[in-house]
Parts: C-alpha cells; structure tokens; sequence
C-alpha cells in the first residue's frame, strides 16, 4: 500500500510540471516522454528511502522528480542509439518526430533534472549534487562500454558486470541513497542501502537478460529472442561463447553473423537450443539469485525497524517477482 501510494504521489508531481513553454518542438516531447507512464520504480524509492527514516517523504519529492527525468532523458537517448521504434508500446520520440528533435529535447530534460535537484534541501544540496553527478557520468560510461560491446567477441562476463552495474545499478543504488541522506539517515545506513541498491539492480538487469530469451511473451510484454537478433552481449550470450564446445562455438558464429531479419526466428530457435545444452538458463538464474540475496543481505546491520527492512525485502520481491 505504502508503494502505491508513493507512485501516486510521484505520477501527480509529474503531471503537475509546466511543460507547456515555447518552443513546443522542444518541450512537447519531454512532456510526451514523461507520460508515457512506467513503473517509476527509481523516484519511488527515493521517496521510500526518505521515509524510512524521516516519514516526511515529501522533502525529497524534487530529488525523486530529477532522478525520473534524468532516467527518461537517459532512455530517450539510448532509443535514438539503438534505433528503437517503441517505448512502452508507444513511437519513441525520434520516430514520433526525428532525431534532432530527439537529442535536443533530452539534453534539455538532462538540465531540468538539475534544476529540480537545486530544490533539495539546502544543507543536504552540497552531497546530493556530487552523488547525482558521479552517478550520470557513471551512466553515460556504462551506455559506453554497451555501445563497445556491440562488436566485440572477446567480452569476459565481470566486463558485463561492471558495464550494467553502471549503466542500470548505479541509478537504482544513487535514487535509494538521496532519499536516506535528505531523510537523515547515517552514512553507515545510506551506504547499506545504496550497496541494497547495487545488487538489486544486478539482479533486476540479469532477470530481464534471461526473460528475453526464456521468459512468457505474454507476462514479459515483448517478443522473445530480441537479444539474440540484435546479437546482443548478455549474461547468456557471453557465458555461452565461454563455455560452448568448438562446435557449438563455431555455430554461435554462425548464427551471430547471420543478420538477415528472414533468419530471425531459426536464429532465436537454434541458439536457446544451445543455451539450453549448455544450461546457461540455470546459470543465470543462480546469478540472479546470488545477487538478489546480496542486495537483502546488505540490509542486515542497518538501523532500521524489522518492520520497515521488511518493506525494502517485500519491495525487492515484487521489482523481482518473486512470491517469497
């Protein structure tokens, strides 16, 4: 309940911003961007963050609200890279527009991140500003080191590792930390939970790794084999070119050098085949859940109530859908 009420109390902050200015060619898309929904999953747990330790979640509600919007300027750049035609079952704003419009518009939303930051608590302000900035260069590196792999065969997975944590874990881990910090938590407990963070996200992105290729089309809400197409460097794409046998190396090459959209579906069917041989689908869950367990376990010696650590652990849970 406690959830549902924080995302309530983010998707109103976020209606409630003007983004009705002049030009309209740059403003119309971020407030197009911004309402195409989502989970909020990061500017709700900043909120929560804060609340756990404060119960007045409301003074960091600009800190939440730069978090959001610096993620969708993140995603709005990240389309135009990966040539994405949808976000959340909508066009994306360089196919609803162009690109140019797409590129200007996020680098305004990246400036209005920080202005909404600048409305933080002033003596919290100092810290916030440098825990934002390391954590958006750490973004932009991680967005790096994917736009590398692309065309690289030789990626070892802790490479892999290192690239989601920065380009998905950081901002999950940043999001929970400034919500402690403005709520007034120890630098003990804001570490406990951004290293809670850290390991969430890891877990989460290695999920979304294995539901892609393994998950039900119906509940994951896309196609199956998405990564496989685009020969995409996953957790099971690399730990399968580490420990195919020669042949099944040598037809993974094959596979991956097979480019043709008329070849997608025996692509997709003949490389489960050998993730499914070489038990890559388990691999990747035990990975999951090493880091799932991580993330709760990091929770342990931090001063709050069994009850409101129950809270983070139930959060986990659902983010992971996990039953227990």
């Amino acid at each position: 309940m406690m959830i549902k009420q924080l995302q309530q109390q983010v998707e109103k902050a976020i209606a409630d911003i003007n983004w009705v200015q002049e030009p309209t060619g740059l403003y119309h898309p971020i407030d197009y961007v911004l309402s195409l929904g989502g989970k909020r999953i990061r500017p709700v747990l900043t909120l929560l963050a804060c609340k756990l330790f404060s119960d007045d979640e409301k003074q960091a509600l600009s800190t939440a609200l730069a978090v959001e919007v610096f993620h969708n300027f993140t995603l709005l750049h990240d389309d135009v890279m990966d040539r994405a035609d949808t976000r959340r079952g909508k066009p994306t704003v360089h196919k609803k527009w162009n690109d140019n419009t797409a590129i200007l518009s996020g680098d305004a939303m990246l400036i209005k991140a920080y202005k909404l930051l600048q409305q933080a608590p002033a003596d919290k302000l100092p810290v916030l500003l440098d825990l934002f900035s390391k954590t958006a260069i750490e973004v932009c590196e991680g967005q790096q080191y994917d736009v590398d792999f692309e065309n690289d065969l030789a990626v070892q997975l802790p490479q892999y590792i290192e690239m989601i944590r920065l380009k998905t874990a950081v901002l999950l881990a940043a999001a929970l930390k400034m919500g402690a910090i403005i709520g007034g938590a120890s630098q003990q407990d804001a570490d406990a939970l951004y290293h809670y963070g850290i390991n969430l996200g890891l877990a989460f992105q290695l999920r979304d790794d294995y539901l892609d290729s393994f998950g039900d089309p119906a509940v994951f809400g896309k196609k199956i084999g998405g990564d496989i197409c685009c020969n995409k460097k996953t957790f099971l794409m690399i730990t399968a070119l580490q420990t195919a046998s020669e042949e099944q190396r040598k037809e993974l090459l094959q596979w991956i050098g097979c480019t043709d959209a008329t070849c997608h579906e025996q692509k997709i069917k003949a490389v489960l085949k050998i993730y499914q041989d070489l038990q890559i689908d388990t691999r990747c869950e035990e990975a999951i859940r090493a880091y799932f367990e991580k993330s709760v376990g990091s929770l342990k010696n931090i001063q709050l109530t069994e009850n409101k650590k129950d809270i983070l652990i139930k959060f986990a849970n659902d983010l992971m859908g996990r039953t227990k």
